[in-house]
């Protein structure tokens, strides 16, 4: 259903010692929408993604998934709750394909159980049922990243832009939702990059997103929102043009060119 908030977060603060690395930020995601969150270096985009993942566990605020309170969840549940995230550093296993890493990624989604031997036909069952939907799970994925013709690659000869894209594909895997990506147009040439937009705007209508990138012209070429963090707090959030036309932000950020 489109126009569903997926995640909500409430007032999220994260200390270190004295240090509010982020400091009440609230921030809802939409399906159907890409939220950018913006900011110098140090400003607290990643410690705010990393609270939204399970990957740090907040010192107060709430985090909101699917009407869920996964606050202080582990990040693996909170993946198998339907949240999906890309990190600065891919996170892909380069002796392998391309399809043994979606292949992976897939596999990692079920939690394992123990095997009974008591239910040997109704577990051998199940597992074939599991796997036809792990297949298909993985072969979406692929396909949706643009990276059909490359399944057989070897991850480590791919080139930074593919390899960003397997990524994702990973993620895909995991059947999320909501997807958090830490700058996935970093380092990347001119046509990645156009690869790359054009792929998040196919993920777009089934996905909300959350995009933490330093591209400004990505950025407002893809942010339906915006949210401005300067020093662990938001100055600033809406749709571009507003962001865009704020002196604030201008002074704390964008700088003249936008």
């Amino acid at each position: 259903m489109a126009d569903e908030v997926l995640l909500s977060a409430r007032q999220l603060t994260k200390r270190f010692g004295g240090l509010a690395a982020v400091n009440g930020v609230s921030v809802d995601l939409w399906r159907g929408r890409i939220h950018a969150v913006i900011g110098p270096n140090g400003a607290g985009k990643s410690t705010l993604t990393n609270l939204l993942s399970g990957d740090l566990p907040p010192s107060s605020g709430q985090v909101q998934l699917g009407g869920t309170d996964v606050t202080g969840w582990a990040p693996e549940r909170i993946s198998r709750q339907g949240l999906g995230r890309s990190y600065q550093k891919t996170n892909i296993f380069l002796p392998l394909t391309v399809h043994e890493n979606v292949r992976l990624a897939a596999q990692s989604r079920d939690p394992q159980q123990p095997w009974n031997p008591l239910r040997w036909w109704q577990d051998t069952r199940n597992a074939a049922i599991n796997n036809r939907a792990l297949t298909a799970r993985l072969e979406s994925a692929i396909e949706l990243s643009g990276l059909q013709h490359r399944r057989t690659a070897i991850a480590g000869t791919m080139s930074h832009g593919e390899q960003r894209q397997l990524e994702i594909a990973m993620t895909l895997a995991t059947e999320p939702q909501v997807l958090l990506l830490d700058e996935p147009l970093a380092g990347m040439g001119v046509a990645e990059a156009e690869r790359m937009v054009d792929l998040l705007q196919r993920l777009k209508p089934a996905h909300a997103i959350m995009l933490v990138e330093h591209d400004m012209d990505a950025v407002f070429a893809l942010a339906d929102r915006l949210t401005v963090m300067v020093n662990g707090e938001v100055i600033a959030h809406g749709t571009p043009a507003d962001v865009r036309a704020d002196a604030g932000v201008q002074a704390a950020y964008l700088g003249e060119d936008h």
